[in-house]
């Protein structure tokens, strides 16, 4: 199973009018990183960066003229994402400016059906909040002291850590590591379900039994004491 991580800086907040200028995505297979990314700077044409959005991200003007427009990098854009699920922290804004854009250049929206919106997730894992991308790492303990300022790639790659951790990504790690093609490890079988890798393990050689000889011998005999309903006696004699 596919999914991109993703994030957008735009020239402002309104979809109608500001244009993405950033965009920056982490594939993930069966929601581990493959290491295969996408980064792209965008020129948004007349539209100037607003003051705001720039003490956020920091892009300015002079930066993008240089960058190709949407419309040259769209193709781009969708052979990266394939068919893969759409993957971003408050993805109403993203995709409200990825849909606009792909609008404007004649190609349809993506469908809600393949985004999945991780602040609702996190809403519902974590009621009582915050959960802003930055107190998500601080909850999950994500170093992120090196984000001084917004940007779509780095977004993306604390969003993924913080994603695997919300869906139990690590503790899939554990049993992806001792598979094999065949899908068994030799020492137990791989389960999976709803996504989570897990290992059943089984000792080659039984434990020894740590009771002694004499012990034993005590446990029978309390067991016969205890006549035909005794609970010991339906089972096998521990010797």
């Amino acid at each position: 199973m596919r999914e991109i991580i993703f994030d957008t800086e735009t020239t402002g907040l309104d979809n109608r009018a500001d244009r993405i200028i950033e965009i920056g995505g982490i594939e993930l297979f069966n929601h581990f990183p493959t290491g295969n990314t996408i980064h792209i700077f965008i020129n948004p044409g007349d539209q100037k960066v607003h003051p705001d959005a720039l003490a956020v991200h920091g892009i300015t003007d002079e930066f993008l003229k240089d960058k190709k427009p949407f419309a040259e990098v769209a193709e781009e854009i969708l052979a990266f994402f394939g068919d893969a699920k759409w993957i971003a922290h408050n993805a109403t804004f993203d995709m409200g400016f990825i849909n606009a854009e792909f609008a404007r250049i004649g190609l349809p929206p993506i469908l809600p059906e393949r985004v999945l919106d991780t602040l609702s997730m996190a809403r519902r894992k974590h009621p009582m909040g915050p959960n802003s991308l930055d107190a998500l790492c601080r909850r999950y303990g994500i170093d992120n002291s090196h984000r001084t300022k917004h940007g779509a790639l780095l977004d993306s790659e604390l969003l993924a850590e913080v994603y695997i951790e919300m869906i139990g990504g690590r503790q899939a790690a554990l049993g992806l590591g001792m598979s094999t093609q065949s899908g068994q490890t030799g020492r137990g079988e791989m389960s999976e379900e709803a996504g989570v890798i897990a290992a059943v393990l089984q000792r080659p050689r039984p434990l020894a039994p740590r009771f002694s000889e004499v012990e034993a011998e005590a446990h029978q005999a309390l067991v016969a004491k205890l006549g035909e309903k005794g609970i010991w006696a339906k089972y096998d004699s521990l010797n």
